[in-house]
């Protein structure tokens, strides 16, 4: 296992810059995924862990050893790529066995090696198989294997999912937690899948325009971001966005909207947004935050809502509904029969515990 700290990391290509003075550390033994929108640094960041880009300033530290010096092999890091990375002319043994090979390991023991990673993921089988032999799923295992049979403190995997199916990226990401869990070894994990971030992380680092926006439990970050963009970037669906009003009335608030729809604010934070009222403000709640109101439900918080729905998409046990508020699409995510029809009007309860505000000048949750 390792720790990895990284401070002060910038990379430029020309006039863009990749990454922007990024300060992170990674306990060994975490399970770390840097996710983000495409562009936003984290494969750069990656490479200049693995040594296979120069960072134009800060420095790494793997186990407190700066190696910004040190070339790729000398790193003792291991790799997984994107495209597999595989030799086409080679059998999935010598595709695994050859960074061992390069590195003048014993036969037995680079034997005993290539076996023990083959029973891990379950290839054993495909040992005497070539690349252009096995499904996209099997490729992908072989590369994993290339890279655990190493045994090296730290281990970089750059969107290895990312060219397999829906169904497969489900299997492999199991997979993934599985053998994380086994090696207990410490994984930086690159994607722009939100929800395999989510799924996969011990720690979520969420990266935009080469700058770290939040990083920490994905639970953390789902349920308190600290920005629109993390709020926004992270739940699927994305989270709904409203312009809206923060009002004072008799030592309560309500967020209040241009069609003069109110929404109560928990009494809870009155004292925290009280010197916020008169203010504009954006309104972010979550589909699944939004339900068909019940007779008898008395939860605290929860704020009433009429709306007339313009879609209906059945997904099974959960249907997602499109309604307008103040003319803003909003999307809810309801029980499978709450709706039958679109232009049907019915009662929804906004949970306002689990709603945010943002305010629209910094773009920051208050």
């Amino acid at each position: 296992m390792a720790r990895l700290r990284i401070t002060g990391l910038y990379k430029s290509y020309d006039s863009v810059q990749a990454v922007r003075g990024v300060d992170l550390d990674i306990p060994e033994g975490e399970f770390a995924v840097l996710v983000g929108p495409s562009g936003c640094g984290k494969s750069t960041m990656l490479r200049t862990i693995a040594g296979l880009e120069e960072p134009d300033a800060g420095t790494i530290e793997i186990d407190g050893e700066i190696v910004n010096d040190l070339p790729p092999r000398s790193r003792d890091v291991a790799m997984v790529f994107q495209n597999y990375a595989l030799y086409p002319y080679m059998k999935v043994f010598d595709n695994i066995a050859f960074g061992l090979r390069a590195r003048k390991f014993p036969a037995g023991e680079i034997k005993e090696r290539v076996l023990a990673a083959a029973a891990t993921l379950n290839i054993s089988g495909l040992l005497d198989r070539l690349p252009r032999q096995l499904s996209g799923g099997e490729r992908q295992r072989v590369a994993i294997g290339r890279a655990i049979v190493r045994d090296a403190r730290l281990f970089l995997f750059d969107e290895p999912l990312s060219n397999l199916d829906a169904q497969l990226r489900e299997e492999m990401r199991l997979e993934i937690k599985e053998l994380h869990q086994r090696l207990g070894k410490t994984m930086i994990y690159v994607t722009h899948d939100q929800i395999e971030a989510r799924t996969l992380a011990d720690r979520v680092v969420l990266l935009n325009n080469g700058r770290i926006e939040q990083e920490g439990a994905p639970l953390d970050l789902f349920e308190r971001p600290v920005n629109r963009f993390v709020a926004g970037f992270l739940g699927s669906p994305s989270m709904n966005f409203i312009p809206a009003r923060l009002v004072a009335a008799d030592e309560s608030l309500a967020v209040t909207f241009e069609d003069g729809t109110a929404l109560a604010v928990p009494a809870a934070a009155y004292e925290r947004l009280a010197g916020r009222s008169g203010h504009d403000v954006i309104f972010g709640v979550r589909t699944e935050h939004i339900s068909r109101a019940r007779d008898g439900d008395t939860r605290e918080g929860l704020a009433p809502l009429s709306a007339t729905i313009d879609v209906v998409q059945p997904t099974g046990s959960r249907t997602y509904v499109t309604f307008r508020l103040s003319g803003t699409p909003v999307m809810a995510e309801l029980r499978a029969h709450d709706v039958e029809h679109p232009g049907q009007r019915i009662e929804l309860d906004v949970d306002m515990n689990r709603a945010i505000l943002i305010d629209p000048e910094t773009d920051l949750v208050l």
